[in-house]
């Protein structure tokens, strides 16, 4: 699935939504538990099961980040599915320090 920013997917394992903020514009393998994410409007079979070690669960309001920062999802809507490229999983970007004010 081609991914831009802009791009809405949901999980078929959990309730997770994410928003691309960042993304390459390039077909990307993304995933959640394990499982790869659909559009929202599309729809969700229920017989899909996820991936052992995908389920540490994703946090409302994160951004979550490969390790080069080329993609950057915005969970909108929490679950139990870990976000993934492929089968590596992507880590929550830590926030900027704010410079310090004498």
């Amino acid at each position: 699935m081609e991914i831009r920013a802009g791009s809405r997917l949901k999980s078929v394992v959990c309730q997770t939504e994410v928003i691309a903020v960042k993304a390459p514009g390039t077909d990307l393998d993304i995933r959640c538990g394990g499982v790869p994410m659909v559009d929202p409007t599309g729809s969700v079979s229920d017989d899909v099961n996820p991936a052992d070690g995908a389920m540490n669960g994703t946090q409302m309001g994160k951004r979550y980040v490969d390790p080069d920062e080329t993609i950057e999802l915005l969970c909108t809507k929490p679950g139990d599915g870990s976000l993934g490229i492929g089968d590596a999983l992507l880590a929550i970007k830590e926030s900027k320090p704010l410079p310090a004010s004498d």
